[in-house]
């Protein structure tokens, strides 16, 4: 353990000099992990840790679970090859079969499957996708609520076209996890089908079971025409993907539709995008495959997106419960296993800039002192998130949620504002 701990000294002393400051994550979480199983961390300096953030999403099954490991052991002992680009494979049909077959018919039945590069390239080729499927170039990303169909010509309206495509995130995470309500995406499929726009879902942060569903676009009953696929779906290693109906594809694909004629231009992405089939040498990677089968297959089997749904619900109540006790908490928002509680100003007035954000850094390092590992989020990094992985315990959330709930009492004891401490409804104490 010495000689750990004196590793973990000399990797935090040589990461800020050798890397850019944009590590933001090393910044605010100033642990070296040595090993993980499961739900806990464990760091070279001996502490042990419960990770809520879950590789913001990506681990849906934890640590190093027994399924990830056996199924990379099982590639690296055939003597396979890691690395052949997108070429057909067994571990890659294996993987595609999987994921058709956690898909709703409609789709499943008449899908294609391209794998891409992680990171933002797979939401550059679903855009590059519809605007080559339908000869336009507008595309429509759902960012706020409530959504006007402004955005949307009117029948007969003269000289506006529908848009290439319509781009809508189930939860958006990164924003301060905010739902699309139900009936908001059941209203934006029907608009969409009349006017022949595909509708696009990004699935990154919410797909595999995450939501208290195996996809989340499958609460308000809609199948999308696009699905963008990542984080989760490769177990633990980088792996995306875009999934499309068969109508929806590229001049000389079996299904492509033209729709470049009325428009008059030509089906194709704009100058200086990616093909619509994903470019870089890093797709369908064998190792990630072969451990996404495993994720996608365990999930399924086990019915984990139903424990997502119940242990969600009790988590999301607990932490309205908090939030209704500290004046310093506001809205709570979440589906299944994925919630974020806003921090606001101490006294439930706007407050000085910055305030909020200040706050919930100060629960991020207070969660970090018990134990706790939590991630903040939104434009105002004012949002404490929680991304539990899918095979977390009743006991091991209530572990989680009794860490939160001591991290922001000491917050709210000792304000880094200096504003007095305000409980929910009862006056300073």
């Amino acid at each position: 353990m010495a000689r750990e701990s004196g590793a973990y000294e000399g990797a935090s002393r040589r990461q800020p000099v050798r890397e850019p400051a944009a590590r933001t994550y090393a910044r605010a979480l100033p642990v070296v992990p040595v090993r993980a199983r499961g739900l806990t961390i464990e760091g070279a300096d001996g502490r042990r840790y419960l990770d809520c953030v879950s590789g913001g999403g990506t681990l849906a099954l934890g640590h190093n679970h027994p399924v990830v490991l056996e199924a990379i052991r099982a590639v690296l002992d055939s003597g396979a090859p890691l690395h052949v680009m997108d070429l057909t494979t067994p571990v890659e049909d294996a993987f595609v079969t999987e994921l058709l077959r956690t898909l709703p018919l409609e789709l499943a039945g008449h899908a294609r499957v391209r794998f891409c590069p992680t990171g933002t390239d797979p939401v550059a080729s679903a855009v590059s996708l519809v605007r080559a499927a339908t000869g336009r170039s507008r595309v429509i990303t759902v960012a706020d609520e409530p959504f006007h169909d402004g955005l949307f010509p009117r029948d007969g309206e003269a000289g506006q076209e529908p848009p290439a495509g319509l781009l809508l995130e189930p939860v958006r995470s990164e924003a301060g996890v905010f739902p699309a309500a139900d009936a908001l995406v059941r209203h934006l499929r029907a608009r969409t089908a009349e006017q022949a726009v595909p509708l696009v879902v990004d699935e990154t942060g919410t797909g595999v079971g995450r939501t208290g569903a195996y996809w989340a676009f499958e609460h308000s009953g809609v199948t999308p025409d696009v699905l963008i696929l990542a984080k989760a779906i490769g177990g633990s290693l980088p792996l995306a993907a875009v999934v499309h109906h068969e109508d929806l594809g590229e001049p000389g694909e079996p299904g492509y539709s033209d729709g470049a004629g009325a428009a008059g231009r030509p089906a194709s992405p704009p100058a200086g995008e990616p093909g619509a089939s994903g470019t870089g040498a890093f797709r369908g990677n064998q190792l990630a495959l072969a451990a996404g089968a495993a994720t996608l297959a365990h999930v399924r089997e086990h019915r984990l997106a139903e424990h997502a749904a119940a242990l969600g619900g009790r988590m999301l109540t607990r932490l309205r419960a908090l939030a209704a006790e500290f004046a310093c908490l506001g809205d709570v928002r979440g589906r299944g296993l994925m919630a974020g509680i806003e921090l606001t100003a101490p006294d439930g007035t706007p407050g000085t800039p910055g305030t909020a954000a200040r706050l919930a850094a100060a629960v991020r390092r207070e969660c970090l002192r018990r134990g706790l590992i939590v991630d903040v989020t939104g434009p105002g990094a004012n949002v404490v998130r929680l991304l539990p992985p899918l095979i977390v315990t009743e006991e091991q959330m209530s572990a989680v949620l009794d860490r939160l709930a001591d991290a922001v009492r000491a917050v709210d004891r000792h304000r880094p504002d200096g504003t007095a401490a305000i409980r929910a409804g009862h006056g300073p104490r």
